[in-house]
């Protein structure tokens, strides 16, 4: 089963650490990269760029309007995304808990990707 590890970190984090703490931090998702493509787990995943560069469409009396910035408000932006072709939610789950990011206020969302036919949720 496929899923997507949504990322969700605060604004700002990684300028908070000091050098040390951003390779130790950076280095551990290197090391969970290479894992999860050691072990065919791996199936993409990119960061995305700040929110400020961000755009979201609504509609409003029947037509789209265009505003800056991301869409949800809250303290954390959807900052990039793991996709993982694993065995069971659990692994899922596992592999969220190791990010890194957690341990600084940010979140993982898991996801679990439905296939064409979307029977399967």
């Amino acid at each position: 089963m496929k899923y997507m590890l949504l990322i969700y970190n605060r604004p700002g984090f990684v300028e908070e650490l000091s050098e040390r703490e951003r390779e130790e931090l950076f280095g551990e998702v290197d090391t969970i990269m290479k894992e999860l493509t050691e072990s065919g787990e791996l199936v993409g995943g990119e960061a995305l760029a700040d929110p400020s560069t961000a755009r979201t469409v609504r509609e409003k009396d029947g037509r789209p309007v265009v505003t800056d910035g991301p869409f949800v408000e809250a303290k954390e932006h959807f900052a990039g995304y793991i996709a993982v072709d694993c065995e069971s939610v659990e692994r899922a789950v596992e592999i969220a808990s190791r990010w890194p990011d957690v341990r600084y206020g940010g979140r993982m969302e898991v996801r679990a990707v439905m296939e064409r036919s979307g029977t399967e949720m």
